[in-house]
């Protein structure tokens, strides 16, 4: 009996674990879109910091990032315990600001000009060629700045993945949730901090001497990572921005049944067109998910604009 209990008690452990694997890894799929844009905010958020600096600054903000999350995950299993019908409308509101987001990187061009974003840039630039400016309280400043930032994505990522999970027994969402944050913390700033010295590693390479066929393709690998990197923060943003659409609209369109059952619908007839039917059914719902995204970032823009308006021009009474 004591053989058969220990099989069994092994058995229930290796089902939560293969039950916590499936959900962390459709937990992290639906957070990619979130991930994406994590990845391009905080590497921009040390750009014009000194380069023997990068690291370290990189390292603080993954500390805040990391502490983040020590107080997300506790209220977000609070939350499921004591208020699992805040699941659906916080996922609401978590997928509305990513659309939100995403449309405001759209219309980033239309709200603010070239001249303040140069502005802003040589303002960034006098600071740091300045030996006056006090160049900590400078760092400081920006690794505050990324954790705020950090802890509004990683709030979207735990809401995300309390979804994937709120069904689950409450031992399977501790495990996912726990895993989820630290491998976005590790997994997004391990992959931040080789983002922002990939130009090093290239000047690097690009200045090996000697004639032989390592030392010439090390310059090559060199010059190649020199050129793409500047490339590499903006195709990054393009995606997060894309996949912010994608992720915030599908779980726009999954909490109101209306839109979910005509996408479905929709699917299931573009499915029966000739030879293309296949394809049109499995792109139509991130089609039409990411129009939804765009549709409600669009609204919440305009409102929050309009707010914001109103309170600005709102006279002060003497």
């Amino acid at each position: 009996m004591a053989g058969a209990s220990l099989l069994a008690l092994i058995d229930d452990i290796a089902t939560l674990l293969d039950d916590v694997s499936v959900m962390t890894k459709v937990a992290a799929k639906k957070t990619a879109g979130v991930l994406g844009d994590d990845l391009a905010l905080n590497a921009q958020q040390v750009a014009g910091v000194r380069a023997d600096r990068e690291l370290p600054v990189v390292w603080a903000v993954a500390k805040g990032s990391m502490k983040n999350k020590v107080i997300l995950v506790p209220t977000a299993l609070a939350i499921s315990a004591f208020a699992p019908w805040a699941v659906t409308p916080l996922l609401m509101i978590g997928g509305a600001f990513l659309c939100y987001e995403g449309f405001e990187k759209l219309a980033h061009p239309l709200l603010h000009s070239k001249e303040e974003d140069a502005q802003e840039h040589e303002q960034l630039t006098a600071a740091l060629d300045n030996p006056a400016v006090d160049v900590t309280a400078l760092e400081k400043e920006k690794i505050s700045g990324a954790v705020r930032t950090d802890f509004v994505l990683s709030a979207e990522i735990i809401a995300i993945t309390l979804g994937t999970v709120a069904t689950a027994p409450f031992m399977q969402q501790v495990a996912v949730l726990c895993g989820i944050a630290i491998i976005m913390t590790v997994g997004v700033y391990g992959f931040v901090a080789g983002i922002v010295k990939l130009d090093d590693a290239g000047l690097y390479l690009s200045q090996r001497t000697g004639d032989n066929a390592i030392r010439k393709l090390q310059r090559s690998i060199g010059l190649l990572l020199l050129r793409t990197a500047p490339y590499l923060m903006k195709t990054l943003s393009v995606l997060g921005t894309a996949a912010m659409f994608m992720v915030g609209g599908g779980i726009l369109t999954h909490g109101v049944s209306v839109l979910h059952h005509f996408i479905e619908g929709t699917a299931e007839h573009v499915a029966t067109i000739p030879a293309l039917g296949h394809v049109l059914a499995a792109l139509t719902p991130t089609l039409l998910n990411a129009l939804v995204g765009v549709i409600a970032g669009a609204l919440v823009l305009a409102g929050v604009t309009v707010v914001s308006r109103i309170f600005r021009k709102k006279p002060k009474h003497a």
